[in-house]
């Protein structure tokens, strides 16, 4: 492209140009009522060398320029633990930003697709931001609601652009939503009640944090083993989530099954971050600080997530699986109806996991955003 509308890419290294890269989704979205401004603070750490993710992925960014004004970003990255797992070849593009137009999607999502191919990738797939235990997937369906925490948000237009591309949609991912007061079926709580004798739901110890979370990595990498597009927790990642998590939630968030005292499942209840940022605009100073920590802990959010949950593989084909998930999940939302939680979001579930779906439909839980994950060879 030629004169004024000509879109030129740079990579991004320098301190200034990350600002500038943070700072493109504020404009974007500035007259989205749904769209949650991330915690600057957070997505700062989250792009250095102290994110652990970095330790075993490679990655890139860019700008796109017209005019001399940002109008998109993006990264692409190369998970070697994704690579040791599926051999497949299989590179991620993530955090696509832009305004609505073709050509800026089409530099964007080329000079991604082009750096995977010379470090070897196959195949490109996304959006991953930054990688697929963290926000995974493209909205594509429930704009009109703002996303919880960890869960991500875009234009109606990034599809049809992302698609005008040449990518297609490789799988769906759903998010739900449930009132933590439901009345749990009979045959639930009658299930229950013949392994209560067996199986025992307790929350994650404090005086004993990182012996819990070592439990919770090893039954999520076992349960989540033979998902699609699954990636192991790596155990520096994980140590420093539970850290954080054990900042902002209370113990009972976090309820660890056993059966026969061996742990077999799990599950991690969030409060909804979002919902006590949303007026923030990003910015913990000069006195944001205050104002969440206020909500957190005194106010407390009336919305919750359920980022993660497990049930051992050796379980999951016999009736105790989803009578243990039942547990847990009944567990956790006793504790979160009696702080006075009114709406919890379940998610991200993959489309066709039809077992775990058809639990949480069984207890009132209805389907309320789609996410899609694109692919292309390259």
């Amino acid at each position: 492209m030629t004169g004024d509308s000509a879109i030129t890419l740079e990579v991004v290294t320098e301190r200034a140009q990350w600002r500038q890269f943070l700072a493109l989704p504020h404009r974007l979205y500035a007259d989205d009522p749904a769209w949650v401004a991330p915690l600057n603070f957070q997505q700062r750490e989250r792009l250095s060398a102290k994110n652990h993710f970095f330790e075993h992925a490679r990655w890139r960014a860019w700008l796109a320029f017209r005019g001399g004004v940002v109008v998109g970003c993006i990264t692409a990255q190369i998970d070697e633990m994704h690579l040791r797992q599926h051999a497949d070849g299989v590179g991620y593009f993530g955090m696509l930003e832009s305004e609505d137009d073709p050509a800026v999607f089409a530099a964007l999502l080329d000079a991604a697709a082009s750096w995977l191919r010379s470090e070897g990738m196959q195949r490109v797939r996304g959006p991953v931001n930054l990688h697929f235990n963290e926000e995974v997937g493209l909205l594509v369906d429930g704009f009109s609601t703002p996303p919880f925490v960890l869960m991500g948000h875009a234009r109606p237009y990034y599809g049809p652009r992302i698609e005008g591309q040449g990518y297609l949609p490789a799988k769906d991912l759903l998010a739900y939503r449930i009132r933590p007061d439901f009345e749990a079926p009979r045959v639930m709580t009658k299930l229950a009640d013949r392994v209560s004798g067996r199986v025992t739901v307790r929350p994650v110890r404090r005086k004993q944090l990182a012996e819990d979370a070592a439990i919770m990595l090893d039954v999520f990498n076992d349960a989540w083993q033979n998902n699609w597009g699954f990636v192991p927790l790596a155990p520096a990642e994980w140590e420093d989530t539970v850290k954080t998590l054990a900042m902002l939630m209370p113990d009972d968030y976090i309820q660890i099954a056993e059966y026969d005292g061996e742990p077999v499942a799990f599950i991690v209840a969030l409060p909804n971050l979002n919902e006590a940022t949303r007026d923030l605009k990003g910015k913990l100073l000069p006195f944001g600080w205050a104002k969440l920590l206020w909500r957190l802990k005194v106010r407390h959010p009336k919305t919750a997530r359920i980022p993660l949950m497990g049930v051992r593989q050796s379980f999951q084909h016999s009736r105790l699986g989803p009578t243990l998930a039942f547990m847990v999940i009944d567990a956790v939302r006793k504790q979160l109806h009696a702080r006075g939680v009114k709406d919890v979001e379940m998610g991200w579930i993959l489309e066709d996991n039809a077992g775990m779906r058809n639990i949480i439909e069984t207890i009132g839980g209805e389907a309320y955003k789609r996410y899609r994950v694109y692919e292309k060879a390259l």
